[in-house]
């Protein structure tokens, strides 16, 4: 009973963190086409 409280404890927090890097890559990912975005417009202007 143990083993699979122990287990599934531990796949919670192994798809938490998953989810969370993964929402993170998002973020970064979003940022990174915000700057493309600005260098792109200010390119353009000269």
């Amino acid at each position: 009973m143990n083993k699979v409280i122990a287990t599934a404890v531990l796949a919670a927090v192994v798809l938490t963190g998953c989810n969370t890097f993964k929402g993170l890559g998002k973020d970064v990912q979003a940022g990174g086409e915000k700057v493309q975005q600005a260098a792109v417009t200010t390119q353009q202007k000269l």
